[in-house]
């Protein structure tokens, strides 16, 4: 996958069309001249011009198709609030660079002790009680992958997605996603992603997203 590919936040509706250019190329050697650079909250605000240049990017295809798609300003405003100082701690930033020019940018968090993430969740099995519980280094919230659109089928995507949750010390990551987007859905099955519920937030007409983990420690 390598193009833009923004995973739902919890924080905020998710909007279909940010999955919108999902690629499913996978690695290729293409990624090997790429370099990654991470990034904490506070380091992360020190980029903010080139965060929504990526995002700008990312969703031209879309824009451009009449697709609708959330506008760079509600994009930032989620940024800052996510990187805000008086947020937990672990927010991580990486961006991708072939040489100087940025490709692409993932972001995340771990979920810390009463989380509303979680709220509206349905298990397919297991404890509920349980799998609800976080105390800040259980579970990693992945919230946005995205690459340049021009650089689509070049494995960038995986290449961001795995120099993430690689470097992660929590036990688990997560995401939602929308069951009625196939193509996305059967990437993150690829990567190793799998269900283990629904989710659908608390105001009305709120879509139900598919709640998947991927397993990060053994």
């Amino acid at each position: 996958m390598s193009t833009s590919v923004a995973v739902s936040t919890r924080a905020a509706l998710p909007v279909s069309a940010w999955e919108y250019i999902m690629d499913t190329d996978p690695l290729t050697s293409a990624t090997h001249q790429l370099h990654f650079e991470h990034f904490d909250a506070m380091q992360a605000q020190e980029h903010r011009e080139e965060v929504e240049a990526i995002f700008r990017g990312s969703y031209l295809e879309a824009i451009h198709s009449g697709v609708a798609v959330e506008s760079p300003q509600a994009f930032m405003q989620r940024f800052d609030a996510y990187t805000a100082p008086n947020r937990p701690t672990g927010f991580e930033l990486v961006i991708a660079r072939r040489g100087e020019q940025p490709c692409g940018q993932a972001w995340g968090w771990p979920l810390q002790r009463n989380t509303a993430w979680w709220g509206g969740l349905m298990l397919d099995s297991d404890d509920i009680d349980e799998f609800i519980v976080e105390d800040g280094t259980r579970t990693f919230a992945l919230s946005e992958i995205m690459v340049h659109s021009e650089l689509a089928g070049q494995g960038i995507a995986q290449a961001l997605h795995n120099e993430l949750l690689d470097s992660r010390p929590e036990s688990r990551a997560t995401l939602l996603v929308h069951p009625g987007n196939p193509r996305a859905y059967d990437t993150y099955l690829r990567w190793g992603w799998y269900r283990v519920g629904v989710l659908r937030q608390s105001w009305p007409k709120a879509p139900r997203f598919d709640v998947l983990i991927h397993d990060l420690r053994s």
